[in-house]
């Protein structure tokens, strides 16, 4: 062994510090278990191109996951086989997905509503945008946030600086007026 030259640093404390979105330790990480892992990939793709690309993925998501690894649980190069093989076995399922021949094609749903739902669906918006204005500016938003764009009840409550309890009381309360709202404005 070379005494001069710097020991290279194992694949746990490289994962570590791309977690810590070091690209001088992402630049290792590859170096050194970039061979490996193409290997495993290759064996499951057969395939050189797709190899390349699942590799390529798969270092994509060692970039955005590595703080996810926990050391004591599995060994770094376990930890990263496993990511390779996941995504080339998805990418092989993906690759078998039946096909259906074109004369079914006029068989096949369309999904988008019809001229009519549409119609329906903008009325329906109406009377909820209407009820939803009839709520205090609070409750609209914390009804709009929860329901439309998804934040869970912590968020809300964090963002509104108001205790969890309440949170879930304004939404309560706000969706028994919203019903009773449109169940008046309805024909």
């Amino acid at each position: 062994m070379n005494r001069t030259q710097p020991a290279q640093p194992d694949l746990e404390s490289l994962i570590a510090r791309v977690a810590l979105r070091d690209r001088r330790a992402f630049d290792q990480l590859y170096a050194d278990a970039s061979g490996r892992l193409f290997a495993v990939a290759l064996r499951i793709m057969k395939d050189r191109a797709e190899a390349e690309d699942v590799l390529q993925e798969a270092f994509i998501r060692i970039w955005q996951k590595s703080d996810s690894f926990r050391p004591g649980q599995a060994k770094a190069i376990s930890w990263l086989i496993t990511i390779v093989r996941n995504l080339a076995i998805d990418k092989l399922r993906a690759r078998q997905m039946p096909v259906a021949p074109m004369e079914m094609a006029q068989d096949i749903a369309d999904e988008n509503p019809t001229p009519e739902a549409e119609a329906s669906n903008t009325e329906v918006r109406a009377q909820l945008d209407a009820c939803l204005e009839e709520l205090e500016v609070n409750r609209a938003e914390a009804i709009r946030s929860a329901y439309i764009e998804g934040y869970s009840y912590q968020e809300l409550a964090a963002r509104f600086d108001t205790p969890l309890n309440t949170i879930r009381t304004w939404l309560r309360r706000s969706l028994l007026r919203l019903r009773n709202c449109l169940e008046q404005t309805s024909p």
